[in-house]
């Protein structure tokens, strides 16, 4: 029904938003991922998607089509609301979501709030093949990457760190260098930790 608003941003807070256009103050509700990419002015343009419900009609924003598309794949998942997919899409950037489904890496799933490790499987086994065909990620390259990351992080656990903040900045490590060793990856991590 509606799939996108451009307006002025009135309201900005980590769960939502309002957008102000011509007069109506339309509620949408975010991931934190969008909120740190909202921009500063008050023009926004925010791609939505509309969760209606017996007791609610509730709109949802993304900064980009690439993070709606994840979360309607999320969603079409039987044990996952929009709640739990906008928690995922905090917790993790959509790019993240897609190379844990890809990679069939059921910890990394399992590790937002909210999601056990039946939903984890279930949401890797429903979309696994719609995420590899819709965003055309090579597996092999998901993998070996995600095993790298897998030990490296690993390794940063052993070293005493926080398995979350460690997972941010070798998520970041990769993507600048995505080619980079375990060794390499652990070194570039060490000096942002």
């Amino acid at each position: 029904m509606i799939t996108q608003i451009r307006g002025r941003l009135v309201e900005k807070n980590p769960t939502e938003v309002v957008v102000d256009c011509n007069g109506v103050g339309y509620l949408l509700h975010i991931s934190l991922n969008t909120f740190s990419s909202l921009p500063s002015e008050e023009n926004v343009i925010l791609y939505t998607h509309l969760s209606v419900r017996e007791d609610a009609h509730t709109l949802f924003g993304f900064i980009n089509k690439t993070e709606r598309e994840v979360f309607k794949l999320l969603i079409s998942v039987s044990g996952v609301g929009p709640s739990i997919a906008r928690t995922m899409l905090s917790s993790m950037t959509s790019e993240e979501i897609q190379n844990a489904i890809a990679a069939e890496n059921v910890a990394l799933i399992q590790s937002v709030k909210g999601i056990g490790v039946k939903t984890a499987q279930r949401v890797i086994v429903d979309l696994k093949d719609k995420i590899l065909k819709t965003f055309d990620i090579d597996e092999v390259s998901v993998s070996a990457s995600n095993t790298n990351k897998d030990e490296a992080l690993s390794a940063l656990e052993v070293l005493g760190f926080n398995r979350k903040q460690a997972s941010k900045v070798v998520s970041s490590v990769l993507k600048e260098s995505p080619e980079a060793t375990v060794e390499k990856i652990i070194k570039l991590a060490l000096k942002n930790l």
